[in-house]
């Protein structure tokens, strides 16, 4: 062979690449946050903030003599859904999930980090179905940050309708196992206002101050993931 079809030879010739493997691969930074945000939903698990403001006592026309504490409510909150939302404004859709992920999976084998306790057996418990639908909500605020960015209209329509999944999904759980455990209904009612009554309102608040909070945060950490 001559070295001009040589040449030829080597410019015919197809190159094959390999094509790359796909998969999830997390930095040593990556996996620190994840493990961060995990604790940071045990955390908000057994954090309560006292929430007062003013209301119209029923009293108010039935003549009987009110002083100022009559005016004001306390609502006793817990934060872990805003704090799901942080999580997911702060790592984005796929690691905030692995870091929810995580936080169920220790709650379930490893050790009691859920409100009422942990183990398997807690997939019985009526409050199980919120924590579980934290990774959908998960799936949806991620998406939508994503796809339209963290202004502040967008923000507010991410989080809203993630918190409508989340308690949508909770009570669907929760009144099937009542079904099954043939619950009375007046407990049912009554699990309906505390979980997924005025708790909604301030999931949304709260979780829409925590994604706008995330959003600078990331400004931050964006180096690190």
């Amino acid at each position: 062979m001559t070295g001009e079809e040589a040449a030829t030879e080597r410019k015919l010739r197809v190159k094959t690449v390999k094509p790359k493997k796909k998969g999830v691969r997390f930095s040593i930074g990556s996996l620190v946050f994840i493990l961060f945000c995990s604790f940071l939903l045990v955390i908000s698990t057994f954090l309560q903030l006292d929430i007062t403001h003013l209301i119209l006592p029923s009293k108010l026309f039935s003549g009987e003599p009110l002083n100022f504490k009559d005016f004001l409510f306390t609502y006793k909150f817990i934060p872990q859904i805003p704090a799901v939302m942080f999580v997911v404004g702060l790592l984005g859709r796929r690691l905030g999930i692995t870091s929810i992920i995580l936080y169920i999976l220790t709650g379930l084998f490893i050790m009691p980090v859920f409100a009422l306790g942990g183990g398997w057996r807690y997939i019985f418990e009526y409050g199980f179905g919120y924590i579980l639908a934290y990774i959908p909500a998960a799936f949806l605020l991620g998406t939508i940050l994503k796809k339209n960015g963290y202004t502040y209209k967008n923000t507010a329509k991410a989080v809203f309708l993630s918190v409508i999944l989340i308690h949508l999904i909770g009570l669907s759980y929760m009144m099937g196992l009542a079904v099954l455990k043939h619950t009375a209904w007046s407990f049912v009612g009554s699990w309906l206002v505390s979980q997924s009554g005025l708790k909604i309102v301030y999931d949304f608040i709260f979780s829409y101050i925590a994604v706008l909070i995330a959003k600078y945060a990331r400004i931050v950490l964006w180096l690190y993931l």
